[in-house]
């Protein structure tokens, strides 16, 4: 896989860092049972009606992280790519196969990905928690299969650029801790997935705006 560093510069954040920002809303539950926060850094600006939906929903033995992507390249041509639930290995190198099994692409829809060799995985079955093309906002939770990543759950929201030339993807995702592996080991091993899936998508967006142009 080829990325470009200086083009597509990306951050990562994990909530347990110091560069991150935990925002903490009012609740009722007690804290050390349930907690709801947010992994994007305060440092990084970010509308407040993207922002609501990477707030999650910790349990005791969960983490959550975030991955914010820039990308030279319109906000559609990006959103053409990520919103295809049925075809997520257009960027995800790391899926080797997804076919749909429940639904046509709606809400609800199952699929079932089955992931390359190498990794500490097989198969998963995920599920199509929101899919809104208004806001460009997709999010699917993992509802099965053969994987240690037990109650994954990813949302990524698009948004222009603050200077208007391009698209920052942001990524975050809500995961149980498996057994024998601190939280932060746990952030390292999906941040890194998703940070080349992003890369692989920076690449795939921006390569088509320099065939259009051209």
């Amino acid at each position: 896989m080829h990325t470009n560093q200086q083009r597509s510069p990306l951050l990562l954040h994990r909530i347990n860092t110091s560069s991150g920002c935990l925002k903490q809303s009012p609740q009722k539950s007690p804290p050390t049972t349930v907690s709801r926060r947010s992994p994007l850094p305060c440092s990084t600006p970010v509308p407040e009606a993207v922002e609501r939906y990477h707030i999650h929903v910790l349990g005791p033995n969960q983490c959550c992280s975030a991955v914010i992507q820039q990308i030279s390249a319109p906000l559609s041509t990006v959103w053409s790519v990520v919103r295809r639930f049925d075809n997520p290995q257009a960027y995800k190198h790391f899926v080797k196969s997804c076919h749909v099994t429940v639904g046509e692409g709606s809400v609800g829809t199952l699929r079932e990905v089955h992931v390359i060799s190498g990794l500490p995985a097989a198969n998963s079955t995920e599920r199509l928690e929101i899919l809104d093309d208004e806001r460009h906002v997709i999010s699917f939770s993992v509802v099965g299969g053969d994987h240690r990543l037990a109650n994954y759950r990813s949302v990524t929201t698009l948004h222009p650029s603050p200077a208007g030339n391009g698209t920052v993807v942001i990524e975050s995702y809500v995961v149980d801790t498996p057994a024998g592996n601190t939280k932060e080991e746990t952030c390292v091993f999906v941040d890194t997935i998703v940070k080349c899936n992003l890369q692989s998508l920076t690449q795939i967006a921006e390569n088509s705006v320099r065939r259009n142009s051209s």
